[in-house]
């Protein structure tokens, strides 16, 4: 019996089958390619600082003779982006007490960060033995701060450190509970001065930032060291910068980390 000849069409019809029947349905490459790049421009524009405003006033150094330098196009300007527009959120009265700052930061325009959740009011007295400070709300919060699984973690934390809930101020650096929050964002936008701002009204003896993320809040840097100070307009303020309380309930090791940093910052009892 005699093969029957085959068209180049056949032949590829065939090794397609053969692969998808040996389970492979896709190619694999270890080269990147830039899909979503944008289309390169034909010509950088003549005047290049005229067209980008954000560069002029900058001195570019010549090219070396001997070298040759392939002349490059500037991306265009809508591609930039946009830089953070920091704001005076406290404006030119700043509330002078806690009473003034509780209003504030209930009623206060511009500070919203999530209008389908209730703003909810920090909770405590001033010049408390511990400022507590938490990145928002929780999501079922509505009248109490802190309501939730979160706040009987912070209960039974103060328990073991025999600290009276009343003598704890309760604290989150958003009025509301806002999903996905980029806090460094939020402090560049001048959430910052208003937490360093709260922070001196409260005058605690010490802060526990509960969130590596809040260190933009309190112009720190996480990755420095988890014991450091707040600097405000009213002095300074010893704090300890932890993970978040919801990281604590999920992973044990984390609240072992916590107490021995707690621990070895909290004077003898």
């Amino acid at each position: 019996m005699s093969r029957p000849d085959l068209s180049i069409a056949r032949e590829f019809e065939a090794a397609l089958a053969w692969w998808r029947a040996a389970g492979v349905d896709c190619d694999y490459g270890d080269d990147a390619t830039a899909w979503l790049a944008d289309a390169p421009l034909a010509k950088a524009p003549a005047d290049t600082k005229a067209a980008h405003p954000a560069l002029a006033g900058i001195v570019e150094a010549p090219a070396p003779a001997s070298e040759s330098v392939p002349a490059r196009a500037l991306p265009p300007a809508h591609s930039l982006p946009p830089a953070t527009l920091r704001r005076d959120l406290l404006g030119e009265s700043p509330p002078q007490d806690l009473a003034a700052f509780r209003e504030w930061w209930m009623t206060a325009q511009g500070i919203d960060t999530a209008r389908a959740f209730p703003r909810i009011a920090p909770r405590g007295d001033c010049e408390p033995a511990l400022m507590v400070l938490v990145p928002q709300p929780e999501e079922a919060d509505r009248d109490r701060l802190l309501s939730g699984p979160q706040g009987r973690l912070l209960a039974n934390i103060l328990a073991a450190m025999r600290l009276d809930e009343s003598a704890v101020y309760i604290a989150a650096a958003l009025p509301c509970h806002t999903p996905m929050a980029d806090l460094a964002m939020l402090a560049a936008g001048g959430m910052d001065a208003v937490t360093r701002h709260h922070v001196s009204l409260v005058r605690p003896a010490r802060v526990i930032a509960f969130g590596t993320g809040l260190a933009p809040m309190i112009g720190a840097n996480a990755a420095e060291h988890p014991l450091r100070e707040i600097n405000h307009t009213g002095g300074k303020v010893p704090v300890i910068v932890s993970e978040t309380l919801d990281s604590l309930m999920d992973m044990p090791r984390l609240k072992a980390r916590f107490w021995r940093r707690w621990t070895q910052w909290s004077p003898p009892q």
